[in-house]
């Protein structure tokens, strides 16, 4: 068990190593050498957008409601992602895991319901 953890640990040191690496090696090459440019320009800090003249406002804000629908459908795959598996060993799990499904989909639609009668699904 703890050749387990051993594994574990020197994986984590492995990648907290590639992180470091990563990040300090521009740093290192932009001090040492000119490998690294630093030349800013008003070039450089116009809005890129494809390659084309941005036209009219760069700054655009979108609807609040976008991002609902956006975490609604992260619920929804969850919930799939939670199911699938209980579904596909439902035989063996029995008739307790069946209440525990339907306990865990009656509270995903009590609160689906509850975001309904709030007005927050309605686009206007």
């Amino acid at each position: 068990m703890l050749t387990q953890f051993g594994y574990v640990g020197l994986f984590l040191i492995i990648a907290i190593g590639f992180i470091l690496v990563t990040l300090f090696i521009p740093i290192i090459l932009g001090r040492l050498t000119k490998i690294v440019p630093r030349n800013p320009s008003q070039v450089k800090q116009e809005t890129y957008e494809c390659g084309m003249e941005t036209t009219g406002r760069s700054w655009v804000q979108f609807n609040f409601r976008y991002y609902i629908y956006a975490l609604m459908l992260i619920v929804m795959d969850v919930l799939a992602v939670f199911l699938y598996p209980w579904a596909a060993s439902l035989g063996d799990l029995g008739v307790p895991a069946f209440f525990i499904a339907m306990f865990f989909l009656f509270i995903v639609t009590v609160g689906y319901f509850y975001a309904w009668k709030k007005g927050a699904l309605e686009w206007q």
